[in-house]
């Protein structure tokens, strides 16, 4: 599990050093969860000599049961973020108002623009279906 974390953590580590030495408006993050599936894929579906040359939580099912783990406890990462909102509930009571708008309008832009992605790709998608 250590070396699965540790694994996990890499990858971000090397995310984020990428967007930082290229300038990429990117979150690190994103970029080692996409080298992180970029691995798994090539573990999946690449040449088996590949195998040999991966780390060990990449092949012998750690990472996974490791992800799930932390999936399992997600919540959790949620606490320090709550009792931050409770320390500071002078903010909350002066800009509350303030606070609510920007919530509800940035979860309306959000799911606008999934309604437009989903229509979109369902457009492009049934024209593929469609002349075949």
């Amino acid at each position: 599990m250590i070396a699965s974390l540790t694994l996990i953590l890499l990858a971000q580590l090397i995310g984020e050093a990428a967007a930082r030495a290229a300038g990429l408006p990117v979150p690190g993050p994103v970029i080692g969860m996409a080298l992180l599936l970029g691995f798994l894929i090539l573990r999946d579906s690449g040449p088996p000599v590949l195998l040999r040359l991966m780390p060990r939580p990449l092949t012998d099912g750690t990472l996974e049961s490791t992800g799930k783990g932390l999936l399992a406890n997600l919540s959790l990462m949620f606490v320090p973020a709550g009792a931050g909102i409770v320390g500071r509930l002078d903010v909350v009571q002066a800009q509350g108002l303030k606070l609510a708008v920007v919530i509800v309008a940035s979860t309306g832009a959000a799911l606008a623009v999934t309604v437009l992605v989903f229509v979109g790709v369902e457009r492009l998608v049934g024209r593929g279906s469609r002349g075949r």
